[in-house]
């Protein structure tokens, strides 16, 4: 039983939520192409202990999303988190920011949940998931051609998240569903309150972001 701050930076969507016994209590969230993640969380942050009607000294932990994702908003998120963590003294929490995905879809029917957080070109972030909510598969980064996940042909699945659209075309012969969504604070919420009851947290010293591939830096095409 707690009340615990959610946040999650994986893609372009900056998302905080409070819940209480994994029960919402305020969301905030914004996606924007600029990825203004550091300009704008610790304000979502103030609005949703707000809108909660909450302090920060009635929380009892921490949740972010580890990863996989963008480099900067995980950075920047994880940043966030150790922050508040440490400084209030409360237990830090992680989640893959897959798992937040499926969440989303959870107990909706589907004998295959496939999350998927765009990469870069026809390459996406993704893992295998059951209705259930297990874990199935490892991460890993996929590039997406038409032989991809031929294996699962005849099985009702759902993929799902900002990377499911760009795949649409190239696995429409599996006539699955298709959700285009980002990972939400929203999602997290009963997924860090179990978390929380089983004293699954991290060491805040330590803990980094799960970026899955190394950061490679890039020049800005000239105007």
């Amino acid at each position: 039983m707690a009340t615990i701050l959610n946040i999650e930076t994986s893609t372009k969507n900056c998302s905080v939520s409070i819940a209480k016994d994994g029960v919402q209590l305020c969301l905030v969230e914004e996606n924007e192409e600029s990825f203004a993640h550091g300009e704008k969380l610790n304000q979502f942050i103030e609005w949703c202990l707000d809108g909660a009607e909450i302090k920060l000294k009635d929380l009892d932990a921490i949740c972010v999303s580890k990863g996989p994702g963008s480099y900067t908003g995980l950075r920047i998120g994880v940043s966030s988190a150790k922050g508040f963590a440490y400084g209030l003294d409360l237990p830090l929490l992680a989640i893959n920011s897959l798992q937040i995905l499926a969440e989303s879809q959870i107990n909706q029917g589907y004998n295959l949940i496939i999350p998927m957080i765009d990469a870069r070109r026809m390459e996406v972030y993704t893992t295998q998931y059951d209705n259930f909510g297990k874990q199935l598969t490892d991460t890993e980064a996929k590039i997406i051609d038409e032989t991809s996940f031929e294996e699962l042909q005849g099985k009702k699945i759902v993929f799902v998240g900002d990377g499911a659209e760009k795949c649409e075309e190239t696995l429409r012969h599996l006539d699955a569903t298709f959700v285009q969504i980002f990972p939400s604070a929203k999602y997290m919420c009963q997924l860090a309150e179990d978390k929380f009851n089983q004293n699954l947290v991290e060491d805040v010293a330590y803990f980094e972001p799960y970026y899955l591939k190394d950061f490679v830096a890039r020049k800005k095409k000239s105007e």
